[in-house]
């Protein structure tokens, strides 16, 4: 297709650029030999989040939901603070009020896009995926930062919350490589519901574009001769997942008569005396784990990133709506 005055427009923008620095070009040695190693992609469940328009350009509030009404919780979460902040004095009324309206608004009603004081906010989908060679999934590349300590990696914040989202940022080849791949990717029609197919297809069309977000972190386990996820939790670091995944309450021996109370002590000195591993590749109760890499791409479109999709699963009404929903069938009562 071509452009006029040569110029392709930002949604559909890979800028790939020449790093000649040392760090880069061992990160560009390490994706392309971990390319070869693990070749098989598998994508993991969608996640969902919000995000606020700032300068034309989307930028990540929160991004950890299974489900798009997680996110619009957090959405009106994040309204809430914004109204406790703001001075209650006249010349703030009408800013506070626009908040109040917001978190209202998405209490009782389904809302993937709103905007409050003159800034947009919407819903957004994102899209992890692993790489998986015959002996397993990736684990962290040797340039993958790891700033931090066993038992220490708590400090380490997540990479996502602020992030922007910028098709026209620039990007090394690698990374470029992997964007230019999952540009025209989409669910195989025979693993998946003709629906959600016919949405990953339409997605191609009306979000062109990807954009890679910082590497996460979880933690495989090999079970039955296959490897799948200990859990359903991403980390900003390799040893954030150690530390979180080494142990966890299912690995505290109980019986039946054991009660929450002796389940929570049991625990909590079980967790005093841990050491988290610093290796990738450990063992936990017998059954082999690996800290397994997770790559994450958001499609974005002319109108920036694409929201959750209809066949996306969305049980869940909003929460007034749930306590509504709850008084009608007498299982709350009603407020006095």
């Amino acid at each position: 297709m071509a452009y006029r005055d040569e110029r392709v427009p930002d949604h559909l923008l890979i800028k790939i650029e020449q790093r000649d620095d040392p760090v880069s070009a061992v990160s560009e040695d390490d994706a392309r030999h971990r390319s070869v190693a693990y070749p098989t992609i598998l994508w993991s469940a969608p996640i969902f989040g919000c995000a606020e328009e700032v300068d034309g350009r989307w930028r990540i509030l929160r991004l950890n939901a299974d489900e798009p009404q997680d996110a619009r919780d957090s959405l009106a979460s994040h309204f809430r603070k914004l109204f406790s902040e703001t001075p209650q004095t006249a010349e703030h009324t009408v800013e506070r009020a626009a908040y109040e309206e917001a978190y209202e608004l998405l209490d009782w009603e389904p809302v993937d896009e709103l905007a409050a004081n003159g800034r947009r906010y919407r819903i957004i989908r994102a899209q992890p995926f692993i790489r998986m060679g015959p002996d397993g999934p990736e684990p962290p590349r040797p340039t993958d930062p790891d700033p931090h300590p066993p038992g220490q990696a708590e400090r380490s914040a997540s990479r996502w919350d602020g992030f922007v989202i910028d098709p026209t940022a620039g990007t090394g080849l690698a990374d470029g490589l992997v964007r230019m791949e999952m540009i025209s990717a989409s669910y195989r029609a025979e693993t998946v519901p003709e629906d959600v197919h016919a949405d990953s297809r339409r997605a191609v069309a009306t979000h062109p574009n990807v954009v890679l977000l910082p590497v996460c972190y979880t933690v495989g386990e090999h079970v039955s001769g296959r490897w799948r996820p200990r859990s359903s939790n991403n980390y900003p670091t390799p040893q954030a997942a150690r530390d979180a995944e080494s142990l966890s309450v299912g690995d505290i021996a109980r019986t039946e008569n054991t009660s929450i109370e002796e389940l929570i002590a049991a625990y909590a000195r079980a967790r005093a005396a841990h050491r988290p591993p610093r290796t990738d590749d450990f063992e936990v109760q017998g059954v082999p784990c690996r800290v397994t890499r997770v790559e994450t791409f958001v499609r974005v479109g002319p109108d920036g990133p694409e929201g959750p999709r209809p066949s996306d699963p969305d049980p869940l009404p909003p929460p007034a709506r749930q306590v509504q929903q709850l008084r009608d069938q007498g299982l709350m009562p009603d407020p006095d």
